[in-house]
């Protein structure tokens, strides 16, 4: 079965690595890239969440006013920097979780098996969700009206994604130390 086969490959070495370079991926993009955006006095009233989260383009059009053709064009940047942080934190998360899956047993290990797909749908989903961001910004006078809910269903879709592979990486690595104490 193909999850039995998961549960094998790839080895331990694999998966740390694949953990720990997608974490530093993840807090080097943040730390250097975004963290200056949430600093700039162009998105006090209106960040990128609140740009993700707009659902019409009445909305959209106020966002962008307040940023101005100056913070369109830094947040497109930071959409298009958003792909490789996708890599990043889908890396961070799928390692994190399948790490995870192999000190546990039983119907929680068969569960994170399915999260960590969970984990890779967040980034999907977080792709086609750039790409109708990027259909905005290149286009701000005339933004079709598809956009901005597609935009946003996809946003809920990967927040909610991630949501449970975090829960559930939480969860499991309680349940493991538990179990690794017992052990000693």
């Amino acid at each position: 079965m193909f999850l039995d086969k998961l549960k094998e490959v790839p080895k331990n070495l694999y998966l740390i690595i694949m953990f720990v370079g997608g974490f530093i991926l993840f807090l080097a993009i943040n730390m250097l890239v975004f963290q200056a955006f949430s600093t700039s006095s162009l998105f006090a009233t209106h960040g990128i969440l609140d740009f993700e989260f707009a659902w019409t383009v009445e909305q959209i059009e106020l966002i962008f006013t307040a940023w101005g053709s100056t913070g369109r064009i830094i947040q497109e940047s930071g959409v298009y920097w958003d792909f490789i942080y996708i890599m990043g934190y889908v890396a961070f998360a799928f390692g994190g979780i399948l790490l995870v899956t192999r000190k546990v047993s039983g119907n929680f290990q068969k569960i994170g098996l399915y999260v960590s797909f969970i984990a890779i749908l967040s980034g999907l989903f977080d792709v086609i969700e750039n790409i109708f961001l990027l259909i905005m910004l290149q286009n701000p006078s005339t933004i079709p009206t598809f956009a901005p809910p597609i935009a946003a269903i996809m946003a809920t879709i990967k927040f909610s994604c991630l949501a449970i592979s975090l829960l559930y990486f939480v969860i499991g690595l309680i349940i493991a130390l538990i179990l690794i104490i017992k052990k000693k």
